[in-house]
């Protein structure tokens, strides 16, 4: 392991005993995350022998398949021995950054028949998700697959079964779901830190043409170049179009938009804080308020779910909200609120907010008191502070709890370090493909929603739609 990764684990280390732990929090907990953290550190640590290294193959080398692969290259143990892609231009930029001898493809099934790829990387447009993913798990290899895990909800238990049968290590690419601070919020949940959860808030808003999806299209795009041909192999026949090629995310026939971007990060965050299976009724809607650039799904959006009662949590609210167009610049925030507080996550830092009711029931003030016979009100106003005392009718407070992970802290190292720990040990991952399909498909479902104008239903337990 090279020293640069060492010095800044152990760095790590040190800023979680210090800055890591939440203000407020018991001794207890706070040595409990500690500990977690040191478990973590050991595993980056220890040595890495011939027998533990990964060889990996990325299939889909764009936006998401650069950042997935930079980070998964900072595991120790990891090498890359493959990149396959449509576009040839980033085949040529995988040679200039990976090496000239780099072997690189525009067909998936020659990365997957090579015997010294382990695992792959799935970063493609999300039309081919499921189709590469068991090809992938029928040639025995370990699986990373982009989020969201499926394209359409009837291809998720096909998944699901594949991943089991195999044994292969299977990782849905939600990396929030690995962060420190999100594991911080479901510690402090499951204590109930802000009593019993009824509701959640869930945000994700951007204000960028980037962010919008209207990534730069190089000149040289055509049908030759991105192989479109291939390209459309997954789906209905298309006349070549580079919008729908390079800014898929915003076209229905190829990407599940602002859901199976974004929605899908707050449902995998949400689940992973409740340990919810998901919800029971899902609807949604949408509109185009600003990138009207071709794009048939909606650039604001608005989805609201109703989470039963159940073993894992009580009964709540789910309400979604991504706005591509948002005054605010942009952000993205889970709140959890409960009876007496509220957990809101932003990134993967923590703030919780306590709000506790008094003992005593309301009486007086903004009431119907006022509006009684004068001996009607004092009679009762006697009875009422016989039975209360001053103390039983005040607001009771509690302190703030403040978590912030160290600076320079990534999820999405943390997610892969997951992914390949379980290769290397059998451990569980924290996402695996039966986690990955109950969030992909209340997501996909609003996509559903948005465009049947109708109220979705959905068996969280059996993973059906009803």
């Amino acid at each position: 392991m090279g020293n640069d990764t060492s010095r800044s684990r152990r760095k790590f280390l040190q800023q979680i005993g210090a800055t890591g732990l939440a203000l407020g929090a018991s001794p207890l907990s706070s040595l409990a995350a500690k500990a977690k953290a040191e478990e973590r550190i050991l595993r980056y640590e220890r040595k890495i022998s011939a027998g533990d290294k990964v060889r990996i193959g990325v299939i889909g080398y764009g936006v998401q398949g650069h950042f997935d692969l930079n980070s998964a290259l900072k595991v120790p143990g990891v090498e890359l021995a493959g990149i396959c892609d449509l576009y040839t231009g980033r085949l040529e930029n995988a040679k200039e950054l990976h090496g000239k001898d780099l072997y690189t493809t525009i067909n998936y099934k020659d990365l997957l028949d090579r015997k010294d790829i382990d695992a792959v990387l799935i970063c493609t447009t999300d039309v081919w998700h499921a189709r590469i993913a068991l090809d992938a798990l029928a040639k025995g290899k370990h699986v990373y697959c982009e989020k969201p895990m499926v394209y359409k909800i009837s291809e998720g238990q096909p998944v699901v079964d594949a991943a089991k049968k195999s044994g292969k290590v299977f990782q849905v690419g939600s990396q929030r779901v690995s962060s420190i601070g999100y594991a911080k919020a479901k510690e402090l949940l499951a204590a109930g830190e802000i009593g019993k959860l009824n509701m959640v808030n869930a945000v994700y808003d951007r204000q960028s043409s980037i962010g919008a999806w209207e990534y730069t299209i190089p000149k040289d795009a055509s049908a030759l170049t991105t192989n479109w041909d291939k390209f459309i192999e997954a789906t209905e026949k298309m006349a070549f179009d580079a919008k729908k090629f390079f800014w898929w995310r915003a076209f229905k026939e190829v990407g599940t938009g602002v859901a199976g971007d974004l929605f899908i990060h707050l449902l995998s965050g949400t689940h992973f804080i409740t340990n919810s299976k998901g919800p029971e009724t899902i609807f949604s809607t949408g509109q185009f308020s600003y990138w009207k650039d071709g794009r048939n799904l909606p650039d604001v959006m608005s989805g609201v779910m109703q989470y039963p009662d159940s073993k894992e949590h009580n009964a709540f609210q789910l309400t979604l909200q991504v706005n591509f167009i948002s005054g605010t610049g942009g952000h993205e925030v889970i709140r959890l609120v409960g009876s007496e507080g509220v957990i809101e996550v932003n990134g993967n830092n923590i703030t919780v907010k306590h709000s506790l009711m008094p003992e005593a029931p309301g009486f007086g003030g903004y009431d119907s008191l006022f509006t009684f016979s004068k001996s009607m009100q004092d009679e009762m106003q006697k009875e009422f502070d016989a039975k209360w005392t001053p103390e039983q009718r005040k607001r009771k407070t509690k302190e703030d709890i403040i978590f912030k992970v160290p600076e320079g802290y990534s999820d999405h190292v943390d997610h892969f370090t997951n992914f390949f720990d379980a290769i290397r040990t059998g451990k569980t991952v924290v996402e695996d493909a039966e986690f990955g399909f109950r969030a992909a498909a209340p997501a996909l479902a609003c996509n559903e929603s948005y465009l049947s104008k109708k109220i979705m239903t959905w068996d969280p337990v059996a993973m059906k739609m009803k």
